[in-house]
């Protein structure tokens, strides 16, 4: 265990030390925060009425609901993202060989690619809520910070198996999962990110029933705008957790049977 965590640490301190070489960049998303979150609170401003916010799950503006739609759809994203784009720096830098060829086992390799991403994720998601509170009165204080850790972890052990059989096809086929981006459209109108699913065609709202995002967002604004504890939001877990304990084994599959493909036909750093 302790060999497994070194290794995952390395990956991590490896993508640090690259980051840290671009500083500029943290400066610039401190900044694109602010803007981000100013955006969608005068957006708020032009769209509340009576009748929106008596639609909204949690009651309160639009501009909170919104808000969390969009820092979640951050989180999804590097869920979905980060496994693709680990391989294609790693091919592009010549290193994908050497990586695969060592002793690291392929869930560490897996872990290691993605767990930079996802602490990149969070610091971006942080400054755009601090913002949001700080001149915006985003209401932290209602918050449940145990419901809001526990939703963020199955829901990104749940769509990191979707991550993982995209980067199985970037492997395969040399170029990004056009049905990543079928789910991420289906998700931005059936998911509830932006607009409560309430409001949808029966037939949408049955899609929306269908998709794990959904279950996501509902269980994140219970969290951290209707302050849910853990016990509350177990529904939404149990479902987000199925997902997980479904995907993650077959994305895994089918990323090793994808990489022994690669490695007989010789094209693994193909592009």
């Amino acid at each position: 265990m302790t060999r497994i965590l070194r290794e995952v640490w390395l990956f991590f301190w490896r993508d640090l030390s690259i980051a840290r070489t671009y500083r500029t960049v943290f400066v610039l998303e401190a900044i694109e925060g602010l803007f981000g979150a100013a955006m969608f609170y005068y957006v708020a401003r032009f769209v509340d009425t009576p009748g929106l916010q008596r639609s909204l799950p949690q009651g309160g503006s639009y501009f909170e609901f919104s808000l969390v739609g969009f820092v979640f759809l951050d989180y999804l994203n590097a869920a979905l993202d980060s496994f693709d784009r680990s391989l294609e720096e790693a091919r592009d830098s010549g290193t994908l060989e050497h990586l695969l060829i060592t002793q690291t086992s392929l869930p560490v390799f897996v872990a290691g690619s993605a767990i930079y991403p996802f602490v990149a994720t969070t610091l971006r998601i942080v400054i755009y809520v601090a913002w949001a509170a700080i001149l915006f009165r985003f209401p932290l204080h209602s918050a449940n910070w145990m419901g809001v850790l526990a939703v963020m972890a199955a829901a990104l052990l749940a769509f990191s198996g979707l991550g993982i059989l995209s980067a199985s096809y970037l492997l395969i086929f040399k170029r990004g999962n056009p049905a990543k981006w079928l789910f991420l459209g289906i998700s931005s109108v059936a998911g509830g990110m932006l607009f409560p699913v309430s409001i949808l065609p029966n037939w949408l709202q049955l899609v929306a029933r269908l998709n794990p995002v959904s279950y996501a967002m509902e269980a994140m604004r219970s969290a951290l705008l209707g302050g849910a504890g853990v016990a509350a939001l177990w529904r939404s877990l149990e479902i987000l957790l199925l997902f997980a304990v479904v995907l993650l084994p077959l994305s895994m599959a089918a990323f090793a049977w994808s990489l022994r493909r690669t490695k007989i036909n010789g094209t693994l750093t193909h592009r």
